[in-house]
């Protein structure tokens, strides 16, 4: 099953969206316009948890974690090094080989100003269906609000055949903190797509306290 493990790899590469949009934008935004660098997130008993952002995410038991290999791999492009991946987890290390598809889960985050015009989570599947498009993918659901808790965020969905199966991908998208945050969940059915969102979660937020 060597085509579907190289294929497997490529996909994954798709799934790390965020980090290859970068290159379609335009000239940096002005220093001024530039938020804040956010906390890169940390794994404690196989939870990731990302303050700036206030989500956590629990890793499927078993699962491999190579965040920090991939970051270094994007700090060789020096379009994608302009993103910033928080978080790339897989059932199966991506080089192995295998005859299903490889699961994963990819969490990245680009400053909302590398986008000139953008003012919601919807308009940026713009770009995003654009690239998925040119991939192979196929458009299963156009954007749609989707909610993770308390957190109203924009969802969409895509497929794509691999030979004998087809991989499924849904990318959910907010905006917080001057960053676009996007999450992207990579499985063999909808149902396991849906199982990986929901180990997703929210930190509520708190009401402002009221004046006296």
């Amino acid at each position: 099953m060597d085509f579907v493990a190289r294929a497997l790899v490529k996909i994954f590469a798709l799934a790390m969206l965020a980090c290859t949009l970068q290159a379609q934008q335009p000239a940096k935004p002005p220093q001024s316009q530039t938020a804040a660098k956010p906390d890169s997130g940390a794994m404690t008993d196989g939870i990731y948890h990302n303050s700036t952002f206030g989500f956590t995410y629990k890793i499927p038991f078993g699962w491999v974690d190579r965040t920090r290999e991939m970051t270094d791999d994007s700090d060789e492009n020096s379009a994608a090094s302009k993103s910033i991946l928080l978080l790339a987890a897989f059932e199966h290390p991506p080089e192995a080989t295998g005859d299903s598809v490889n699961s994963a889960v990819v969490v990245a985050a680009e400053e909302v100003a590398s986008y000139p015009g953008l003012r919601s989570a919807e308009q940026y599947f713009g770009p995003l269906t654009e690239l998925t498009k040119a991939k192979g993918l196929t458009v299963v659901n156009e954007p749609y609000e989707f909610r993770v808790g308390e957190r109203q965020l924009v969802r969409g969905d895509f497929s794509k055949p691999l030979g004998n199966l087809t991989m499924h991908q849904s990318t959910l998208v907010v905006i917080e903190k001057g960053y676009v945050v996007s999450f992207t969940f990579i499985g063999g059915s909808e149902d396991e797509v849906d199982e990986l969102i929901e180990s997703l979660s929210f930190a509520r937020k708190e009401a402002p306290v009221p004046h006296k």
